[in-house]
């Protein structure tokens, strides 16, 4: 009976200082100085990522500052942030505390170990910055995925803090999970249960497609307000003009060697831009450009040489180079050269408008997310050639507009041969399209759709 009552009275004195350090609402005096302006809009912009390497987060936070909103902008900091992150005085930047190395394996079965406790340390670090370092907000806007734990931490500050929640939909983390352990193990359903579970209840949702939005409210049942919010390139990807391009290209130290057969023709510079993950079959690229290579030194001699930059960090790079490493000694990539590079988003903006030709190989694990790379070609002038075998592959690529797409490493490499064979007119007219779709601006669709919702935008 000792215990029985000595065991009640701690865990009540464990409830009252749960109850007394729950983070202070929207509203009331806290330690951040006594209640703010009621007209003040304040938000709280999430991502469990790296920030540098999660543009549209930062465009949202950019909109805001741009339109007097003040945003607490939470993430990892692993990599450069956006100029204009860190020169708004309405900007914070806050740092999610990394979990340790060893919590990161590729193996299945590991995964299914360390995955509970990875997934306990990054809820308390989230828990810990949005709730006690930053401010009570009046939104609260998370990119999803990563859903877990991020989803259920934000529902439970928003709740504790008279928050509004806002989920930025890129994909799905289910269909994403699902590359890893198969469409039919038990935990991606679980994952599928949770994310619809608890993404009903948020304030409004924002999508990447109409076809998203769509998914949303008829399979998963969404309610609110679902606003499709397609991304658009930011400032900084603009074509060049010749004299412009030839600068880069002799200074770049990726095509510096080439600079003179890029500039002429006789070499032509294909880019793609990467996070090496699943969703990604680079497998696809090399073969296109092995048969590319056969007919360059065989039946089509006229066909000019490539230059492959292909730009990004991620988990698979490594195995990628290997097998370039390979085809290269084995002779089968005869006339064509092909670099791994990361470069600064000035850098890359650059490269991006200085190219012939722009590949995606993203094949969406959903049906109904779009490549953010896409989008930074378009905004370069530049062309693209793109796997398009999903559902929302139509709402940025028009065939024969500014674009083409593939289903195979043969159609790729037809692709390429129509596109770099010829009189180059096929590809001046791809260009010309997506230098006209490359106007339409990311402020221009975010104004009458988030900042409306955000009611900074009339």
């Amino acid at each position: 009976m000792i215990v029985l009552i000595f065991n009640i009275r701690a865990a009540c004195t464990l409830f009252t200082i749960f109850l007394v350090t729950l983070p202070s609402p929207l509203g009331a005096d806290s330690r951040f100085g006594k209640a703010r302006n009621q007209h003040e809009i304040r938000v709280q912009v999430v991502v469990l990522g790296d920030l540098g390497r999660s543009p549209r987060i930062q465009y949202h936070a950019i909109s805001i500052a741009k339109h007097g909103g003040f945003v607490d902008l939470v993430g990892y900091t692993d990599s450069a942030i956006h100029p204009e992150v860190l020169a708004s005085s309405r900007i914070n930047v806050h740092g999610i505390a990394k979990t340790p190395e060893v919590l990161k394996t590729s193996s299945k079965w590991l995964f299914l170990i360390v995955a509970p406790i990875k997934v306990f340390l990054q809820a308390c670090s989230l828990y810990f910055v949005l709730g006690y370092r930053t401010a009570p907000a009046r939104f609260l806007l998370m990119q999803n995925p990563p859903t877990i734990p991020t989803l259920i931490v934000a529902q439970f500050i928003c709740f504790a803090r008279n928050t509004r929640l806002i989920i930025d939909w890129h994909n799905f983390g289910y269909s994403i999970l699902a590359l890893k352990l198969g469409s039919s193990h038990p935990l991606v359903r679980i994952s599928r249960r949770f994310e619809q579970t608890f993404s009903s209840g948020a304030f409004a949702h924002l999508t990447v497609s109409h076809a998203m939005a769509r998914v949303l409210k008829e399979t998963l049942g969404i309610v609110g307000p679902v606003l499709p919010l397609h991304d658009r390139p930011y400032s900084q990807f603009q074509p060049l003009n010749t004299a412009q391009r030839s600068k880069f290209l002799a200074a770049c130290p990726e095509t510096a060697a080439f600079a003179n057969d890029l500039v002429s023709g006789r070499t032509k510079l294909l880019v793609s831009s990467t996070s090496w993950t699943p969703d990604e079959d680079f497998a696809l690229l090399l073969d296109a450009l092995v048969t590319y290579s056969d007919f360059a030194t065989g039946q089509q001699k006229n066909l000019p040489e490539i230059l492959t930059i292909v730009t990004g960090k991620g988990p698979l790079k490594e195995a990628f180079l290997s097998k370039i490493k390979t085809l290269t000694e084995q002779g089968k990539l005869r006339r064509v050269e092909i670099k791994t590079a990361w470069l600064s988003a000035k850098d890359y903006a650059q490269l991006l408008a200085s190219a012939d030709l722009g590949v995606s190989l993203h094949m969406s694990s959903s049906g109904v997310d779009l490549p953010m790379k896409v989008v930074d070609m378009l905004g370069a002038g530049l062309p693209v050639v793109g796997w398009g075998k999903y559902e929302a592959w139509p709402e940025l690529i028009r065939e024969g507009h500014n674009g083409r797409g593939f289903g195979s490493s043969a159609q790729l490499t037809s692709a390429l041969v129509d596109l770099f064979g010829g009189d180059g007119s096929a590809l001046q007219l791809l260009r010309q399209g997506a230098i006209r779709d490359g106007k339409q601006r990311w402020d221009s669709e975010w104004d009458p759709v988030a900042g409306k919702l955000l009611a900074l935008y009339n």
